[in-house]
């Protein structure tokens, strides 16, 4: 099994959305890479972003505060593979043990894979689709603004053109299309 050589970030969900961004602002000296009512990604080094915070006040508005467990805190920690066919290898011997992945998606500045482990832990496999330099010019763009979640993908398609010999640029190409839903871990959106 290849094992990702880099941890990448961590994803927190929150109500007290400006409070988080301030701590770890303060406590990392992190900067604010992307941020809008919904979302801030945030970064202290060369990583497009370390950590990410979800407002669910804007993006579950409906859900009340006090709704238990399974929607404040971590929602998904983050490990980045050398490249797609390293992914893509991992992702073959998955399936073949009976995991699959809940949410393949392209970022725009990762290709990933969310998978759930036993206990209902999220993990996203990714593969970086840019240097450092284009994933923040990215993230600061219009089209990261317009859709800030990515674009769903086949994994299957991308296990065969890496069969079939595409090239890791091919891979890793970023695919036009509608903003995904974000599911949770069972793919229910």
């Amino acid at each position: 099994m290849v094992t990702p050589p880099t941890f990448s970030h961590v994803v927190f969900m929150t109500r007290r959305f400006e409070e988080m961004k301030a701590w770890y602002i303060n406590v990392f000296g992190a900067e604010v890479v992307h941020g809008d009512p919904a979302l801030a990604f945030l970064t202290y080094d060369d990583e497009s972003h370390r950590f990410a915070i979800a407002n669910l006040d804007v993006l579950k508005p409906d859900v009340p505060a006090d709704s238990g467990p399974g929607e404040i805190g971590l929602n998904h920690i983050a490990y980045t593979y050398a490249s797609a066919a390293d992914l893509l290898e991992t992702y073959a011997k998955l399936k073949e043990q009976g995991l699959t992945p809940y949410w393949p998606v392209h970022h725009g500045f990762t290709l990933s894979f969310y998978y759930q482990d036993p206990d209902g832990n999220r993990i996203e496999l990714q593969v970086e689709t840019c240097n450092s330099k284009d994933s923040f010019d990215y993230m600061r763009s219009e089209a990261f603004a317009n859709n800030p979640v990515g674009v769903e993908v086949d994994p299957e398609a991308l296990l065969e053109l890496y069969r079939a010999g595409a090239t890791e640029a091919d891979l890793i190409a970023r695919p036009e299309g509608n903003p995904s839903p974000i599911p949770d871990a069972h793919g229910m959106v």
